[in-house]
């Protein structure tokens, strides 16, 4: 019988950990999993053992070179003078050991959820551990070395001749994935994230609409830098429906960064934990319109661990299993077990509290420049 959802999981996808003190900590999947065991939302039957990526899978979007060089840093073998060359052993995407298997166990993770679904063993999947969409096919870029979004989406196109949909909501622009299939008439890409000017990866205008057959395949949704909840759903809302009703995808693939909250350290939306109820919700809807239901999740960036990531994340899992959305107190267990780890307060509700911060000035400015940018990212497939 088929399942209503599978949660691809391994402790082992912790051990794609560049530092103690990097930002990028996948430490925040433990937090989830623990925090939907206290909601009763999740069990063993649940979880699917992540497999690990072929050289023969990676292949589908990195170069042989590129891989090579990957795994010669996981022994310790290429300098930072070479590395730096292919993105590795900087600042940003440090070496570790073991680099090459924790990274392809990633990938693996999001091709074990494609399986789940695309084999009907599953009607949704999700894989928290990947959503590394910065990769490109020979260099790492912004913590990710191998783009196991770029894999996947080729996978489910030589596999199961799928027409694939990618959805990217990370506050970051999702420019390896888009750049990956810019020609692609076969792949629409769908990135809603602040703006370039101030945030890395400095891409993702509104005019980036793909290349040759690609061309009006790629939307870019690039928000003011202070935008809140309205203004971000309704951009949100408004384009995903239009998208996916021009482009009527096979299956939709979602990469679900949490780095669009106020509290994130990097990025500079004012988002709160709405916007983490409703992306999902979307998302499935648009799934079970034009795929048959099949959607697949992955993870993202989402660099405060403790008081928004839990939370934001544990909305997907609950929406896949058609589990209400929760209010009020978190688990009183799930506080008192991680409250003395985390070097900052938690937030006890569901609910962000309602003063998180002080009223936006330029708040009417701010949307009134989104809607702008909507219009002119939308135009091209608007009848009107």
């Amino acid at each position: 019988m088929k399942k209503q959802a599978s949660f691809i999981f391994s402790p082992d996808q912790l051990n794609y950990e560049f530092s103690d003190t990097h930002p990028f900590n996948q430490k925040r999947i433990i937090l989830t999993i623990d925090l939907l065991k206290e909601l009763h939302a999740i069990n063993e039957d649940d979880i699917v053992i992540p497999r690990v990526a072929t050289d023969e899978e990676l292949l589908l979007a990195h170069d042989a070179k590129y891989i090579e060089i990957v795994k010669r840093a996981s022994k310790g073998e290429v300098t930072e003078s070479i590395g730096s060359i292919y993105g590795i052993g900087t600042e940003d995407t440090p070496f570790f050991p073991g680099m090459h298997d924790a990274s392809a166990l990633l990938v693996g993770g999001t091709l074990t959820a494609i399986e789940e679904v695309m084999e009907g063993r599953s009607r949704y999947a999700l894989n928290l551990g990947g959503g590394l969409h910065h990769g490109f096919q020979g260099k790492a870029s912004g913590f990710c070395i191998y783009n196991d979004s770029s894999v996947a989406i080729k996978y489910l196109q030589k596999k199961y001749g799928a027409r694939v949909l990618y959805v990217d909501t990370d506050a970051h622009h999702g420019d390896g994935v888009q750049w990956t299939f810019y020609d692609d008439s076969d792949v629409c890409t769908f990135s809603i994230h602040e703006t370039g000017r101030y945030l890395f990866p400095g891409t993702g205008n509104v005019t980036e609409r793909g290349n040759g057959k690609g061309y009006g395949t790629s939307f870019n949704f690039p928000v003011d830098a202070f935008t809140e909840d309205e203004s971000f759903l309704h951009i949100y809302r408004t384009a995903l429906r239009e998208v996916a009703e021009h482009f009527k995808p096979d299956v939709i693939l979602t990469q679900n960064g949490a780095d669009a909250h106020y509290f994130d350290p990097l990025t500079h939306l004012y988002s709160t934990m709405k916007i983490y109820e409703e992306i999902p919700k979307l998302a499935k809807d648009i799934a079970e319109e034009y795929c048959d239901g099949r959607w697949i999740a992955i993870g993202g960036g989402g660099y405060d661990i403790w008081r928004v990531v839990p939370r934001a994340w544990s909305h997907l899992w609950l929406t896949m299993k058609g589990i209400p959305t929760p209010a009020g107190p978190l688990p009183e267990t799930w506080l008192e077990k991680w409250q003395p780890e985390s070097p900052v307060t938690l937030i006890d509700t569901w609910e962000d509290p309602s003063d998180l911060y002080e009223p936006v000035p330029r708040k009417n400015d701010i949307n009134e420049k989104n809607e702008q940018m909507l219009t002119r990212a939308l135009h091209i497939i608007r009848k009107d």
